[in-house]
């Protein structure tokens, strides 16, 4: 899709929060209007921006089918959309990041294993569904594991460490699943994270890579460039690629990443959207991470990424908003704010990007 005035270009968006809010203003700064569609669409993040608003459940077919006559694309926020939404949307207009994408990123063994078909390393896991599994697993481990939920699990959510001794069937309940996965405790010296975005016709633009620092299990902080070998940096940009390809990606794609002690790259997980270790992308770079997506939605040829320097990105939680009049008064320090009413512990409540050595 290409049309030669912007502002007749409108992307529709799936989901109501921050990341949503971050696209409608790349968005409108390229003369784009942006729809947003969820169950809390007014007065939300996202909502507080777009051109327009619906509020209404995900699963009712007939808002949903108003709304995708009424723009020319349709994005997401999150990837956890039921593949029937999208098949319902893809019927009317263009969708991101695509079925295939949204289906292998929904689930953590369909994304593990299809990183291992592509030759790319993994941790050692286990399919879980049942306490049963747990105690087999555990017992040919015989090293310490995460257990997570295979859908719907983040920032440190829906997981629990195990370790040989521990009560398998009490830490099998504590999931309340039956479809999860057993992982090897990962003896790693780094976290990074490897972006890129993928156009309709199959052309790629790589990001520089991020190296993160989670707190309790929320990503905390990332720096860019990542400090990392050129061939681990080769390698993690080429292993984002692989999967891109192999999902027929039509957005963005970020892929985490373990560095371990001796060396070696393993995979994490992925995910089909714009993501939070990215965010120093908004001042950092020549094309945001969320100006690349408006630009590849609208049919726009992509923006160039290189990076102006070394910059630092760390979340501001609910528990860190009382730093807020400091970071207004630090010179070079970008201030990003979220517009949620309550700060609450661990949630997310904006960031700050700041130059190093500034």
């Amino acid at each position: 899709m290409t049309k030669t005035n912007p502002a007749s270009v409108t992307i529709g968006i799936l989901g109501s929060g921050q990341l949503g809010r971050m696209l409608a203003i790349a968005a409108a700064q390229l003369g784009l209007r942006t729809h947003v569609f969820a169950p809390d669409a007014d007065n939300s993040p996202a909502g507080d921006i777009a051109h327009r608003t619906t509020t209404a459940s995900y699963d009712n077919t007939a808002a949903l089918a108003t709304f995708a006559a009424d723009v020319d694309v349709i994005t997401s926020e999150f990837e956890n959309v039921p593949a029937t939404i999208m098949d319902l949307l893809a019927d009317i207009c263009p969708v991101s990041p695509g079925r295939i994408a949204l289906h292998t990123a929904q689930h953590r063994i369909r994304e593990k294993t299809l990183a291992r078909e592509l030759g790319i390393a993994t941790p050692k896991f286990w399919p879980i569904a049942s306490a049963s599994d747990l105690k087999a697993a555990m017992r040919g481990h015989g090293l310490p594991g995460i257990m997570k939920t295979c859908t719907l699990g983040y920032d440190g959510k829906g997981q629990v460490r195990i370790k040989p001794g521990d009560d398998m069937d009490a830490a099998f309940d504590s999931l309340g699943t039956d479809d999860a996965i057993l992982e090897e405790m990962v003896d790693f010296a780094a976290e990074a994270s490897f972006l890129l975005a993928r156009n309709a016709t199959g052309e790629i633009s790589h990001f520089p890579a991020s190296l993160n620092h989670h707190r309790n299990g929320i990503l905390a902080q990332s720096t860019a460039p990542a400090p990392l070998h050129d061939d681990i940096i080769a390698e993690g940009m080429n292993a984002v690629e692989k999967m891109a390809e192999a999902l027929e990606l039509f957005g963005l794609l970020a892929l985490e990443a373990f560095v371990t002690v001796d060396g070696k790259l393993l995979f994490n997980e992925i995910a089909p959207r714009p993501h939070n270790s990215f965010h120093w992308t908004i001042e950092g770079c020549a094309t945001s991470q969320f100006a690349q997506l408006a630009r590849l939605l609208a049919g726009m040829p992509f923006g160039a990424t290189h990076i102006y320097g070394n910059w630092q990105m760390d979340n501001l939680l609910g528990e860190d908003m009382w730093k807020l009049p400091e970071l207004f008064a630090s010179a070079g320090t970008h201030v990003h704010l979220y517009g949620k009413a309550d700060a609450k512990p661990g949630r997310k409540m904006g960031h700050t990007n700041r130059l190093l050595g500034s």
